[in-house]
């Protein structure tokens, strides 16, 4: 049984030690393996459980992200009560639970199976990964009736950005949302802008396909299969030698990406 940990805890974090024990703890023959974003980055989360769950993985895997701002209600939170606890289940088998929250299951919304409500306490603790869900994951793993509640509406799940900032490599990589650029053929140059910084971008069928020191827009190391079975592959701004994250500012997660013509 492979378990994958998504959330915003922070690389190494104490937080993933202490969710993964208590995971082991009621599933002790899980492999857990746990991945970071950064803080409230519900589109990062997101990305990265799709990208997990809707290629090859064992039929008992479960993808468990938890980035949880609590926007669902800007008012006072009693009982640290927040985002409810869902379930999605995939033509695979593979589940994906997580706090419904932004666009934590955008990119899988149109995928599911079923989508429910897990039943677990969902308050009264502000360290609801590693108090109350791992019990709720274990419930729904071991098949206990009950374990899920009712439906999530899907259209309560808000569709994935066209042009955003998804999620960022260790190399500065940007991944974004865009899979298609008919407007613009291959081998063009277009200025790119993100949270305020532009730079030219040359778009490219690969991302060393330029020398040293270019920023390339070219699809790039993520994507699936849609529900009609098309292969998707999101984009990527790379920077050969360097950081596109660093060449545009640094730019939050689902910063929104404007292309426009060179010279435009």
């Amino acid at each position: 049984m492979l378990i994958h940990v998504v959330a915003d805890f922070g690389a190494a974090d104490l937080a993933f030690a202490e969710v993964t024990q208590r995971l082991k703890r009621l599933l002790p023959r899980a492999e857990v393996l746990v991945t970071s974003v950064p803080p409230f980055a519900t589109l990062a989360a997101g990305f990265c459980a799709a990208q997990l769950a809707l290629n090859d993985a064992p039929r008992d895997t479960m993808v468990f992200h938890n980035v949880a701002p609590r926007r669902d209600d800007r008012a006072g939170r009693p009982d640290n009560a927040g985002e409810a606890f869902a379930c999605l289940i995939l033509p695979s088998g593979v589940r994906v639970v997580g706090a419904n929250a932004g666009h934590a299951f955008s990119f899988l919304k149109h995928h599911a199976v079923d989508f429910r409500v897990v039943n677990v306490d969902n308050a009264g603790t502000q360290f609801r990964s590693r108090d109350n869900y791992p019990d709720g994951i274990a419930r729904v793993l071991n098949g206990e009736p009950h374990a899920l509640g009712e439906p999530v509406p899907l259209e309560r799940v808000p569709e994935v950005p066209e042009a955003a900032v998804a999620y960022v490599d260790g190399f500065g990589n940007i991944k974004t949302t865009i899979t298609g650029l008919a407007e613009f053929p291959l081998g063009s140059t277009v200025n790119v802008t993100i949270n305020g910084v532009t730079r030219s971008v040359t778009l490219a069928a690969a991302g060393f396909a330029l020398p040293e020191g270019e920023l390339v827009l070219a699809p790039g190391s993520s994507g699936w299969k849609d529900p009609s079975g098309e292969q998707l592959r999101f984009r990527e701004l790379f920077l050969r030698g360097g950081s596109a994250f660093r060449e545009f500012g640094e730019p939050p997660n689902g910063a929104e990406i404007t292309l426009t013509a060179a010279g435009a």
